[in-house]
């Protein structure tokens, strides 16, 4: 992932044409979070896994909080290869790995589990994901200007680093919690050397308002938004985002969220999570699987979740 070589699942031979194999051989994918219902992953990685004719299957696991523990003695005791990690345990799981890959360590949150032997690694497919979608399908360099990230949790840990990474010139983040913001702008500014900006959560702030309407990215981190989740205002000046802005929100489901209504309203460029998802479910796969992607072949599948 971003260069770095892994050390995948060897590839399982066998499975018959048009569908997958299962038997004692058949090795388990998952994702591990709470909600998982809404997810496209499964039917990504399927259908990946099946284009590719590998015997193995990939199934979503709510995971009560109170249980994250045992769901991760879970992982080594049935042999699960791997697993993606969605909110909110980005960041919980990480005491319970036994490993951290560099891209853990540096983004701070884990995304991407691999588990060899009953040793489980972390790693951080979001960021490189990320930014992959947007030069990718969007067009756009982060070096471009400003970006205004909202939220502090282990998705916007992943986004600022990659931005800082990336060449953004300036990050702001803002946060309902805004020591959680500080943190995470003192943790990307000792990592990186930027000096990321940490914003009050208030529409009638000025700083923020000021920030929000030269900024040339603003990206939604938070689940406000998400399908099944409780209805919120994320806290932007009227008209903002708007011409000249690239709204991005990493919520899919639904494939146009509020944020991003008001957004396309406004004159704004508009993308959700679908291509990050795609981008770092890619990078998942290929470090479980040691092969390439089938990327067209999970495109369609996603889109076709989506209604697209």
């Amino acid at each position: 992932m971003n260069g770095e070589k892994i050390d995948g699942i060897a590839r399982h031979e066998g499975a018959p044409a048009g569908g997958l194999a299962f038997n004692g051989e058949t090795a388990v994918y998952g994702l591990i979070g709470h909600p998982v219902a809404h997810s496209y992953s499964p039917a990504m990685h399927n259908a990946a896994l099946a284009a590719l004719g590998l015997n193995g299957v990939y199934v979503p696991f709510g995971v009560q909080p109170e249980n994250l523990v045992a769901a991760m003695e879970g992982l080594r005791a049935l042999g699960v290869a791997g697993v993606n990690v969605t909110i909110p345990y980005k960041e919980a799981v990480m005491p319970h790995l036994d490993e951290l890959a560099e891209t853990a360590i540096l983004y701070g949150a884990v995304n991407t589990i691999i588990n060899r032997q009953g040793r489980l690694a972390g790693y951080n497919t979001d960021g490189p994901g990320f930014i992959k979608d947007l030069r990718e399908d969007h067009g756009f360099e982060p070096s471009q200007g400003p970006a205004l990230v909202l939220g502090a949790g282990g998705s916007a840990r992943a986004v600022v680093m990659a931005l800082a990474q990336a060449g953004c010139p300036e990050v702001a983040v803002v946060n309902r919690n805004r020591a959680r913001a500080e943190e995470l702008a003192k943790s990307v500014h000792s990592k990186t050397g930027l000096q990321v900006l940490a914003l009050q959560w208030d529409p009638g702030d000025r700083l923020l308002a000021g920030f929000a309407r030269r900024a040339a990215l603003v990206v939604n981190c938070t689940p406000l938004g998400m399908s099944g989740q409780v209805r919120g205002d994320l806290p932007l000046p009227r008209g903002v985002p708007g011409s000249g802005q690239l709204a991005y929100d990493l919520v899919y489901n639904p494939p146009v969220t509020r944020f991003l209504a008001r957004s396309a309203a406004n004159g704004a460029v508009v993308a959700n999570g679908l291509g990050m998802l795609l981008h770092q479910g890619v990078l998942s796969f290929e470090a479980w699987t040691g092969l390439a992607a089938p990327v067209a072949v999970m495109r369609r599948a996603l889109y076709r979740q989506a209604g697209i």
